[in-house]
């Protein structure tokens, strides 16, 4: 006889082989791209406002029909030109997003931090949605962001900035992880670059 703890780990590795195998053996890396980009000097920092497009990929989708969370994250880097060696870092952000669907309400929950969501730890911002596209389109859309204080960047320099989305398999339940690297249906994936100019002269 199996125990408990024996088969809640048995019922979670067939759920996730389910879940991997219901994608057509032919499906594509999802199409991603960051479809707006616009970074901005103000007072209180360095902000950043983006919109992501893309569509859930069936495995994906429907692991989170099964109450699977999937895991985002955006990240925002600011380089300094240097021509005599590689650019410099000099600040940077993460927004951590956790989307999960929840069956006996029929409702979605989107939870954001800017470390990664783990149990209850740190501050984490929830919202929930009625709608899976609403819950989505929340994902896909950063608004005034703040990914540097005023003190990290000279207003008389220009930057480079990097923006990067992607799903993160690395949060994953341990049979998905297994299952899902190297497979193509579970990249979500997106980079854009802006060109920061130095502040007009007043």
């Amino acid at each position: 006889m199996l125990e408990r703890g024996a088969w809640s780990w048995l019922a979670a590795i067939v759920l996730a082989q389910a879940c991997l195998h219901a994608a057509p053996v032919l499906a594509q890396a999802t199409s991603a791209d960051v479809s707006q980009l616009q970074v901005d000097r103000t007072d209180e920092g360095v902000v950043l406002s983006a919109a992501v497009r893309f569509e859930l990929p069936t495995v994906v989708d429907d692991a989170l029909a099964k109450g699977i969370p999937m895991f985002f994250v955006a990240e925002a880097s600011i380089f300094q030109d240097r021509w005599y060696w590689y650019d410099k870092r000099v600040a940077g952000a993460a927004r951590h997003m956790r989307l999960s669907y929840q069956p006996l309400t029929r409702r979605w929950r989107l939870q954001v931090s800017a470390a990664p969501i783990v149990g209850s730890s740190g501050l984490v911002l929830g919202q929930m949605f009625d709608s899976r596209d609403e819950a989505l389109a929340a994902v896909q859309r950063v608004s005034r962001w703040r990914i540097a204080e005023p003190g990290e960047v000279d207003p008389d320099s220009a930057y480079n900035v990097q923006f990067r989305f992607r799903l993160d398999l690395s949060q994953l339940p341990r049979p998905f992880q297994i299952g899902a690297v190297g497979q193509s249906e579970w990249s979500i994936q997106a980079v854009r670059n802006f060109r920061l100019l130095p502040e007009p002269a007043r």
